[in-house]
């Protein structure tokens, strides 16, 4: 049996009683294992990225406890085609060699025997030092020590050996053992030159395989020893949390592989930066600093992470950071990033805001106009949240306050020039330096000029003159005015059209309440519904005139100081009512004819522009619901004014009281005929009456036709009392 298929056994036994760390590579059935195909090679995900597990390691777990490849298993080892079949081989004598060891001298200081302590396996084994005082030992002494140098030597175990010499095949290695081992020197790192780095007189650390194989000699193994010290650095550096130096091989699928000494391990893509790496093959060949975040003996899977390490870092010095800041210092950044609000500045570790209402006291549409990505500025700190990480961040603020003295650069009053930076529906900002805007509003630009937008007058970067009209530094606010260059035609407006004179001008609108007349250019005047027409009760002006209309006016009013000049069309003429309160008096009975009818009356046309109103109680003795009960639109009647007020304009009509009054006549009529038809009777009466007795009964006679008389006469004042 040759040295590998020995190894191969101790091996094996290792990872059954300790589940350690494993060095040749078979497949679950104990097949031949077969290379890897140039697909696979290539493809390697972290599923696929496992080492292979020798086949003692797998028949350990029974079948129905296997546990599926974890994701981030690392890569498979590369072994060739020939490695394997040594393994598969060395496997064909795993029962001889376990009898030849049983029968051996040396398997009867195994470890684990009871009556001895077994050595940390963690740790190289010191070959204990029994010569020292040979001189005074007795030959009996010297045997004893003999012995317990040979027990101190346990299988399993990592000890010190000491290079004594260095074949093209292998190298002679002296543990202090009764014998040297061979290490195959394909253990063995070796250098540019081909040979390996080892020299005669290097002390280095072993695996004590077998302390005597059948021709008498120690097995040893450099490589198991590298990978069970690796495993236990590891190990702990899991367990303590503390980095490990690990070299970036290749990239594979999902991230790249890293070899920690002689131990691959998985480094996730989502692991390599803080933020996602566009380019992971920057990393290869570079050793990096990382931490174990996932680590299994048994599977052999060790995954990294440099994520974790670096915000660590990070957090460190962004808590550094924050307790060196200080509201009011200046300090330097780095702009990192650009939003539509502002933009984050790096402070070293610590990400500050700066807004953009503090970059400039001028205006800032973006904040592109005024930093760029990767520019290098100096910020004020203006407030640090330490529990939150924010920190608010001021450029404006290393410079002075512009409005600070405003009021003495520009005076109320004075004439100043300004670029146009915005324009609004209410007006335009005029920049009179930067971080000083006014607002030049719409009623400020033109005396007589109806301006219906201001971009009609102005765009974006005209150079304009205009005057300060008032300052509010406390709100920053600064109003202009441009009209005010000019003269104000209102100001001698009462002069040229004095309240009462005529004057011809041009209907330009017409609305629900009146018509603008064009009185000269940019001055209009209001004919106010209500004047007119004397004659008739206008409801919209479009039943007097159109637009364009040529028309002469009377000037009513005029209020320079609101811009306001009222008009009336009616005034032109004589007013009707002027005569009215000598022609239609109160008594009087008047014709006129019904041109309106509403819900409590009937208006009656008395002459041109002037109406009574006849009330629904006037129209007749009896209840009236409605006008149309009584009079009809046309209709010609008599009518008898009961009230009149030529202040308000208004004449009240009454059809009742004037049948009424006809009624009367006609009765008292009745009563005067009746009257003088009795008178002749009577006396004819008295001519016929003969003599005394005749007198006597014609006195008779008319006093009784006398009493009958005043009983009528009482009956008739009465209906007409009821009446």
């Amino acid at each position: 049996m040759n040295e590998d298929a020995k190894k191969e056994q101790v091996l094996t036994q290792e990872v059954q009683s300790e589940e350690d760390v494993t060095l040749v590579e078979t497949d679950t059935d104990h097949k031949e294992v077969l290379p890897p195909s140039p697909t696979e090679a290539d493809e390697e995900s972290p599923e696929d990225v496992t080492d292979v597990v020798d086949a003692e390691d797998e028949s350990t777990s029974a079948p129905d406890e296997s546990e599926p490849a974890d994701e981030s298993s690392v890569e498979a080892d590369e072994e060739s085609p020939e490695k394997a079949t040594d393994v598969i081989n060395a496997e064909d004598e795993l029962t001889s060699t376990s009898e030849e060891h049983a029968s051996s001298p040396g398997d009867e200081e195994a470890p684990g025997s009871d009556d001895e302590e077994t050595p940390p396996p963690d740790s190289p084994t010191e070959t204990p030092d029994f010569w020292s005082d040979d001189e005074d030992l007795q030959p009996e002494e010297l045997l004893e020590a003999y012995d317990e140098t040979l027990k101190s030597f346990q299988e399993g175990h990592i000890v010190k050996g000491t290079v004594v010499k260095v074949d093209q095949d292998d190298i002679l290695v002296d543990i202090g053992y009764k014998s040297e081992g061979y290490i195959p020197i394909s253990e063995f790192d070796v250098g540019e030159d081909g040979l390996p780095s080892i020299q005669v007189g290097d002390s280095i650390d072993v695996y004590l395989v077998h302390r005597e194989d059948a021709d008498g000699l120690i097995v040893l193994s450099k490589e198991i020893a590298d990978q069970k010290l690796i495993w236990d650095e590891i190990t702990q550096a899991y367990e303590e949390g503390r980095p490990i130096q690990a070299t970036v091989i290749k990239r594979i699928k999902g991230g790249l592989r890293a070899d920690i000494g002689t131990m691959r391990a998985f480094l996730p893509a989502s692991q390599v930066d803080i933020k996602p790496a566009q380019d992971l093959d920057q990393f290869i060949g570079q050793q990096l600093e990382m931490k174990v975040i996932k680590l299994s003996r048994r599977r052999r899977n060790i995954v990294l992470s440099r994520r974790v390490l670096l915000e660590e870092e990070l957090a460190a010095r962004k808590a550094e950071l924050l307790s060196t800041l200080q509201v009011g210092s200046v300090i330097s950044g780095e702009v990192k990033n650009i939003t539509q609000f502002g933009a984050f500045v790096d402070l070293g570790g610590v990400d500050g805001l700066l807004h953009k209402s503090d970059m400039s006291w001028g205006r800032v549409n973006h904040p592109s106009e005024k930093v760029k990505v990767g520019q290098e500025i100096e910020v004020m700190i203006l407030q640090v949240d330490r529990e939150g990480e924010k920190v608010s961040l001021g450029l404006k603020q290393k410079n002075p306050d512009p409005w600070m003295e405003v009021d003495e650069r520009y005076p109320i009053g004075s004439r100043v020039k300004g670029r146009v930076v915005n324009i609004v529906d209410y007006g335009a900002f005029i920049e009179l330096e930067e971080g000083v805007e006014g607002l030049l509003h719409v009623s400020e630009m033109s005396w007589t000029r109806r301006i219906v937008h201001p971009n009609r007058v102005f765009k974006r970067g005209d150079e304009i003159e205009a005057i300060v009209l008032d300052i509010d530094r406390n709100s920053q606010r600064i109003s202009l005015g441009l009209r005010q260059l000019q003269e104000n035609p209102w100001a001698t407006i009462n002069e040229r059209y004095p309240v009462g004179s005529k004057i011809r001008g041009k209907v330009r609108n017409l609305t629900d309440f009146g018509a603008f007349v064009e009185v000269e250019e940019g001055i209009d005047g209001l004919i106010h519904v209500s004047d007119l027409s004397w004659a008739k009760r206008v409801v919209n002006p479009v039943e007097v005139l159109k637009e364009n209309d040529e028309v002469e006016v009377v000037v009513l009013s005029i209020d320079a100081d609101n811009q306001r000049i009222s008009l009336g069309l009616k005034q032109v003429e004589p007013d009707p009512w002027i005569q009215v309160p000598e022609q239609y008096k109160v008594g009087s009975v008047v014709q006129g004819t019904i041109v309106n009818l509403t819900n409590f009356g009937a208006f009656a046309k008395l002459e041109e522009g002037v109406e009574g109103l006849i009330h629904i109680s006037e129209l007749a003795d009896h209840h009236v619901n409605k006008p149309e009960e009584v009079v009809a639109v046309g209709q010609i009647l008599d009518l008898k004014v009961i009230s009149l007020d030529p202040i308000e304009r208004r004449i009240g009509l009454s059809l009742k009281a004037y049948l009424n009054e006809q009624n009367r006549a006609q009765v008292d009529q009745y009563r005067d005929t009746n009257r003088r038809s009795q008178q002749q009777q009577q006396q004819q009466q008295e001519e016929e009456r003969p003599g005394l007795l005749g007198a006597l009964l014609q006195e008779e006679l008319n006093q009784a036709q006398a009493r009958r008389q005043k009983q009528q006469e009482e009956e008739e004042e009465r209906e007409q009392e009821e009446e």
